[in-house]
């Protein structure tokens, strides 16, 4: 199969050797496969993969059932005192705020005692009203928004089917985010990077909104369809400043995981780092999967085989797509391997390693953007660590 992870890939030596999995933590679940906006670098909708096509528009009631049980038996099994659960899609406003709260009881419900299963949900925000919001918060449901910085860039990329702009909806929804009613259910905001733009100016319209998070993404590209621009790296480290140097910076997942890394901590970002990945997607039909980016290198590259009809997410621990994102720098290609950044940068974000006929073995096609970004961050922070220790008395 083109594209294989390892084709010399032997998990059962890895499990010989001590090796054990990480249980999975977080679970996407595919609730509505249609989505109402038409965003141009979207992975589902313009990429490799169009398996979406096939699938059912919403997932049926009894595979929603099967997923919860499924969850349930896993965190009895490995003991988990929390899960986490995204309600996704397409969109999954489209369900309704109703039909979300039902499926958010329907999960807990078959949680074991002690185990908390927090429900989240990723948007487009065009379909959150204030009666929606109420029913969400009902449920204890968390919202994250997607939103590509000021007007004018936000609406370059995020579009309805006739191609209108959605900041204002979106802008609208934001403020009802960030009211006092349903301001704990806000989950934050999700950015896709586009270098063209102003990355300071960027930051500071997404931390305008008052979000208590903020996540950049880069578009998903991998060897084989790289990235359309170039000027990633300049990108994020003039933002990484921003942030950096604001007094009272809203929390960024990238930059914050990088900066962990840097002082010898752990990541919380799928993009950097070397902590075992412990999330699956359920798609609409039940099929059990690797993270859903990978559509980006090529047909069938989520592919697992399994179903939550039959299988168990224990399974899926097994297999070599999710295993190679377990294992670290045992997973890791030999440039990268030699890498002095790599235990930062981890190889960056597994779609993006990808090469036709080479599999998933290569450093990330955002290699150069990513060395730059890093080498600037640690620049910053080990000037500002020795600032601190001189300015101790002896």
């Amino acid at each position: 199969m083109d594209g294989w992870p390892y084709r010399d890939f032997d998990v059962a030596a890895l499990i010989a050797g001590g090796w054990r999995p990480t249980p999975i933590h977080e679970v996407i679940v595919k609730v509505h496969q249609r989505c109402n906006l038409a965003c141009s670098y979207c992975y589902v909708y313009e990429h490799a993969d169009q398996s979406w096509r096939d699938r059912p528009a919403v997932m049926p009631a009894e595979v929603f059932d099967a997923v919860a049980h499924r969850i349930g038996v896993h965190a009895r099994d490995h003991d988990l005192r929390q899960v986490r659960v995204v309600l996704h899609g397409g969109e999954p406003m489209l369900l309704g705020a109703a039909a979300l709260g039902r499926l958010a009881d329907r999960v807990r419900a078959a949680a074991p005692a002690g185990c908390e299963v927090r429900v989240g949900m990723q948007t487009n925000g065009v379909l959150l009203t204030e009666p929606a919001l109420r029913e969400l918060r009902r449920h204890d449901i968390t919202v994250a928004v997607s939103v590509d910085g000021v007007a004018a860039d936000h609406d370059r990329f995020r579009v309805t089917r006739r191609g209108r702009g959605t900041f204002g909806a979106v802008s609208r929804s934001l403020e009802l985010l960030t009211r006092a009613e349903f301001r704990a259910g806000f989950g934050g905001l999700l950015c896709t990077v586009a270098p063209d733009t102003d990355p300071v100016a960027c930051y500071r319209a997404l931390r305008a909104f008052g979000p208590p998070a903020i996540d950049f993404l880069l578009p998903h590209a991998n060897w084989g369809v790289p990235p359309e621009q170039g000027g990633h790296g300049r990108w994020l480290t003039a933002a990484f400043d921003a942030w950096y140097a604001d007094p009272d910076p809203v929390p960024v997942r990238l930059f914050e995981s990088v900066v962990d890394l840097l002082l010898g901590g752990a990541s919380r970002s799928e993009q950097i780092g070397l902590s075992p990945a412990a999330l699956l997607v359920v798609e609409s039909d039940g099929a059990i999967e690797q993270i859903d980016a990978l559509k980006s290198a090529y047909p069938g590259a989520c592919a697992t085989g399994l179903h939550v009809s039959r299988d168990e997410f224990d399974a899926a621990l097994a297999h070599p797509g999710v295993v190679a994102r377990q294992i670290g720098a045992a997973a890791l290609g030999p440039e990268c391997s030699a890498c002095p950044v790599r235990q930062v940068c981890g190889g960056g974000h597994y779609a993006h390693r990808y090469r036709p006929g080479a599999g998933f073995r290569n450093p990330s096609v955002y290699c150069a953007d990513l060395r730059m970004f890093i080498d600037h961050a640690r620049d910053r922070v080990v000037a500002d660590t020795r600032a601190l220790i001189g300015a101790v008395p002896a």
